[in-house]
């Protein structure tokens, strides 16, 4: 379709931006006060997933699981996204690795 208006009588193209990672919006982590809220965050089995994780303490913390196989620095006051990978169903513990006898939480992938 050509529009008049446009330099050139341009063609308007319409674009449709995918999420780069997984299907749905990143699952909301708080870390207040070296504590973890949700401490339980469920995500689809079998399919990628992303938490976007917000430090609103002023130290950084590293969000870390071996389960997971996944580390993640976020500065004091900033925001991080962490990628997880397609999970098969189980549950799998994370941790603030700066304050792990606070900072804890668990995956459930079902």
């Amino acid at each position: 379709m050509r529009f008049p208006g446009l330099i050139g009588g341009g063609i308007a193209v319409a674009l449709t931006v995918l999420p780069a990672f997984g299907d749905d919006a990143p699952i909301a982590l708080m870390l207040k006060d070296h504590k973890f809220t949700p401490t339980e965050i469920h995500v689809k089995a079998n399919a990628p997933a992303q938490i976007m994780l917000t430090n609103t303490d002023s130290s950084a913390e590293e969000f870390d699981s071996s389960a997971l196989h996944v580390e993640k620095v976020v500065p004091g006051g900033g925001k991080g996204i962490v990628r997880l990978r397609p999970l098969p169903p189980g549950r799998y513990n994370f941790m603030g690795e700066y304050h792990s006898d606070t900072a804890q939480g668990v995956v459930i992938a079902e």
